[in-house]
């Protein structure tokens, strides 16, 4: 079968139409491939032929001609196959869909819009159901809306009255109200513009029920599918791409890839994208350096050339177009790629120079004797840039070497190992300079990467050098004072100046040893003693100071080392010097004894332990056993021995050379033991030779001391009494005596001060004040009345009464009502013209008079000075 179709409409303005939709009918068996099932011929406004097709289910394809045939053997169709043929110009961007609905011959096939009922001869048929094909909609699409898709009908609507619906997304569900269908008519409209990049297609259901609501025909699907516009152009993922390329490469070397997307359909030339360069900055060395797949946007290298050193990077606008780039009627954008250009080892290391000098004073360590400067074009601090300095020749013995400064890429060359003067006076280095990384492929060392190195040595004044250091002698302890040891002198190494060396001595810590001045012979000054604090390991060490005359004056310090060979000088100690044993002799009851000897061997142990003949009480009571060579044992001899302290001399001998003997004393305690063989309470104290009348005796001190603590303390508390009751005149807390007290200055004095001294004197009479009217008074006058009564200290006073007359005195002053207020100006007392004193200021210090002053020596120690100033009377 051999269908013509044709558009429903041409569109000018690039708007796809909508499709067309064909119903073929199939035998019963499709045989094997290719066979044709039917032919579809496709003529467009421009009646041109050049279109190619396209099928959407890989089971059946289209021939250029038309032609629908089946890709495979096809064994069962008990369903209708339904698959989108589209139609797409060779030279136009148009394209065009249909949709080819196969279904087996001698069956009944449905048709597309329409439902059969039951035959009117009373045989029923198969029922069945609608096919409606998808219904395409162009996005974007002005209207007018509503616009109408489709009508939906049933075969039965003339006999029963149909109302139809629609349900699902873009009817009765979000996004609600796009599609919409007339209940009587069937015809379905959408109503507003479709955008295929927010939903891309439809699935709807169609329902048909008569008036009671009562369902007429099944449900039907409905699919509509948004057919794409070129309504959005390309984007990039980046705005600016950063790629990198190494310098030196060959063309065809990969640099990076730009993307861009575009929202439109990916199967149509609408969303297909094609990518181009339009400028390259800078143009050096030629304006197109690169290139870039437009389908798939990698940007390559199209030329040599590329040197870092002349360009670090390249500005890359890179251009995206729709509809396979045509750029007539596809949309564009750009981005910017920045293409950085790597460093590589192309540039070798150059020193500035071909020969450097320095100079270096010997002895010294880490002192920079020179700095050598290197030029390098590559990127500063990378592998290929930083510089990596040798010494060839001139050094054999690895005096020198060269770190490299890492900001400045210098090579600082540095002592390591002291140079002498007097060995080598200069050296001629050959330095050698390199990078980290090594040289690119081709590229060759310059001649500039070689330089000498000429070092100067400067002689300095060296301090004298001891050649043996430590220096180890041997000597026998106890060599008298004044023996020469050793002579231990220091040579010169300033070899080309004649200088003298001197020595003293820097550290001696037992004052043994003297040295001489000029020559460095060591003498002693004291006994060497190996036993002495200052021997370790019986070794002696002392510290001498070497010093030349140069200037200025160098010294050197060298140890000498005495070894001190043991001689048989110390006697054997006896221990322990204490032990107990039971009165009674038992297996346990002895002392094992042995000695210590502050000598070395072979002049210590074994010990030789012995009692002496004299007293004969100790041999009798005591003997000594040998155990081994430096333990002994002693126990008593008798069977009891009363209970006390018992001094046992004992003989030690050791075994030196002559050997030394001491006679020690151990004391024992001999003492009741209980059954364990332990001393008992009463048996220690008799074993410490304390009897019972002793014992008596201390208890009596101690209960006299006791009473007389007692005693002194009852005695200080009646003595506190008394004190509370009889106070003295001074309390002691308050003596000021053998004090100088310092008082307030008054200032300029009285004649400096504006003050009415008239205030302060006291008138001849009271009438001004008699005449005054009653309750106008000055507060500090006087109140007209009888005046107080004040005690009469007695012409001999007793110590005793001096408190009561002060108290009394006091209280006397505390209850005269004519006593001024304290805030008041105090008017003194006027003596009168009666009055028994003379002026105070006719006292003199040489006035002399009949006055007995002796009781002042009974009045007790506090006016015992008072008492000799006025109580010595005639002895002046």
């Amino acid at each position: 079968m051999r269908v013509n179709l044709k558009p429903a409409r041409c569109v000018k303005d690039l708007q796809t139409p909508y499709g067309v939709n064909l119903t073929v009918l199939l035998s019963n068996s499709v045989p094997p491939s290719p066979f044709s099932v039917s032919a579809v011929k496709f003529e467009d406004c421009q009646r041109s032929r050049e279109v190619g097709f396209f099928s959407s289910d890989p089971n059946f394809g289209v021939r250029p001609d038309g032609t629908v045939y089946a890709e495979q053997e096809v064994a069962n169709l008990s369903e209708p196959v339904q698959f989108m043929v589209t139609a797409r110009g060779l030279h136009d961007p148009h394209i065009w869909e249909t949709t080819v609905k196969l279904a087996l011959a001698g069956h009944p096939h449905p048709l597309p819009l329409t439902k059969r009922g039951s035959s009117s001869n009373g045989l029923r048929r198969q029922k069945r159901d609608w096919v409606i094909p998808p219904i395409n909609v162009p996005e974007n699409s002005r209207g007018p809306f509503p616009h109408m898709l489709v009508r939906i009908r049933s075969d039965q609507d003339k006999d029963v009255g149909i109302r139809y619906s629609i349900t699902g997304a873009g009817a009765d569900q979000p996004p609600s109200g796009i599609y919409n269908i007339d209940p009587i008519s069937g015809n379905m409209f959408v109503t507003q513009p479709l955008d295929r990049e927010e939903r891309a297609s439809f699935h709807l259901r169609a329902h048909a029920v008569d008036m009671n609501g009562n369902q007429v025909e099944n449900p039907i699907d409905l699919y509509i599918y948004v057919i794409d516009m070129n309504d959005n152009r390309p984007e990039f993922q980046n705005q600016v791409y950063n790629g990198s390329v190494a310098e030196g490469s060959k063309p065809g070397s990969s640099v990076m890839q730009v993307t861009a997307t575009d929202s439109d359909d990916s199967t149509t030339a609408n969303g297909m994208v094609r990518y181009r360069i339009l400028s390259q900055t800078p143009h050096s060395p030629i304006p197109n350096m690169f290139t870039i797949n437009s389908e798939t946007g990698d940007i390559v290298t199209v030329a040599a050339g590329l040197d870092r050193e002349k360009v670090s990077q390249y500005t890359i606008i890179v251009q995206a177009t729709d509809m396979e780039g045509n750029l007539n009627f596809g949309l564009s954008n750009t981005a910017t790629a920045l293409i950085s250009i790597t460093d590589i080892n192309d540039n070798p290391p150059e020193l500035t120079v071909r020969t450097f000098s320095g100079e270096v004073p010997e002895n010294k360590v880490n002192v920079v004797v020179t700095n050598l400067t290197v030029v390098d074009r590559d990127q500063p601090h990378s592998p290929n840039w930083n510089a990596v300095y040798r010494i060839v020749s001139g050094d054999p013995s690895g005096h020198f070497t060269i770190r490299t400064n890492p900001i400045t890429n210098e090579g600082m060359l540095t002592v390591v190992k002291p140079v002498d003067f007097e060995m080598n006076r200069a050296f001629m280095l050959t330095v050698v300079v390199s990078n980290q990384a090594h040289l690119a492929s081709g590229i060759q060392s310059s001649l500039q990467s070689t330089a000498g190195v000429t070092i100067s040595v400067q002689d300095v004044n060296e301090p004298p050098v001891f050649p043996v250091n430590p220096k180890m002698i041997r000597f026998e302890e106890g060599v008298p004072a004044g023996t020469t040891l050793t002579v231990f002198a220091a040579q010169d190494p300033d070899h080309f100046v004649h200088q003298s060396v001197r020595y003293s001595k820097l550290s001696d810590p037992a004052n043994w040893l003297k040295i001489n001045r000029t020559n460095g012979q060591i003498t002693t000054m004291a006994l060497l003693d190996r036993e002495s604090m200052y021997v370790k390991n019986n070794v002696y060490e002392a510290t001498f100071l070497a010093f030349d005359s140069g200037s200025p004056q160098a010294s050197g310090t060298g140890t000498l080392q005495i070894y001190l060979i043991d001689v048989n000088d110390n006697a054997p100690v006896l221990i322990p010097r204490e032990a107990q044993v039971c009165e009674r002799a038992r297996p346990n009851s002895k002392v094992n004894i042995t000695a210590s000897d502050a000598d070395a061997d072979p002049n210590v142990g074994p010990f030789v332990f012995e009692l002496p003949s004299f007293p004969a009480s100790v041999r009798r009571n005591w003997t000594i056993s040998r155990l081994s060579g430096d333990y002994a044992q002693l126990r008593l001899r008798i069977p009891y021995l009363e209970a006390g302290v018992y001094e046992i001399p004992i003989i030690v001998s050791d075994s030196g050379n002559p050997p030394l003997t001491n006679r020690s004393v151990i004391r024992v305690k001999v003492c009741p033991c209980d059954d364990n063989g332990d001393c008992s309470a009463t048996g220690a104290v008799a074993a410490a030779g304390l009897g019972t009348g002793a014992i008596i005796a201390i208890l009596i001190c101690i209960i006299i001391l006791l009473s007389m603590v007692l005693l002194f303390v009852v005695w200080m508390k009646r003595r506190e009494k008394e004190r509370q009751a009889k106070p003295l005149l001074i309390d002691p807390e308050d003596d000021v005596r053998d004090n100088i007290l310092k008082y307030d200055e008054e200032g300029g004095g009285e004649e400096d001060q504006d003050y009415d001294l008239s205030q302060l004197q006291q008138p001849e009479s009271l009438e001004h004040i008699i005449n005054k009217p009653s309750g106008v008074r000055r507060v500090d006058e006087r109140p007209v009345i009888a005046e107080s009564q004040y005690p009469v200290r007695p012409s001999l006073p007793h110590p005793g009464d001096i408190g009561d007359f002060i108290n009394d005195g006091l209280r006397a002053a505390d209850n005269d009502p004519t006593a001024p207020p304290y805030d008041s100006l105090l008017v003194f007392d006027y003596e009168g013209s009666g009055s028994t004193a003379g002026s105070v200021s006719s006292l003199n210090s040489t006035s002399s008079g009949d006055q007995d002053y002796d009781y002042l020596n009974d009045w007790g120690p506090r006016f015992k000075k008072l008492a000799d100033l006025y109580g010595g009377g005639d002895d002046d």
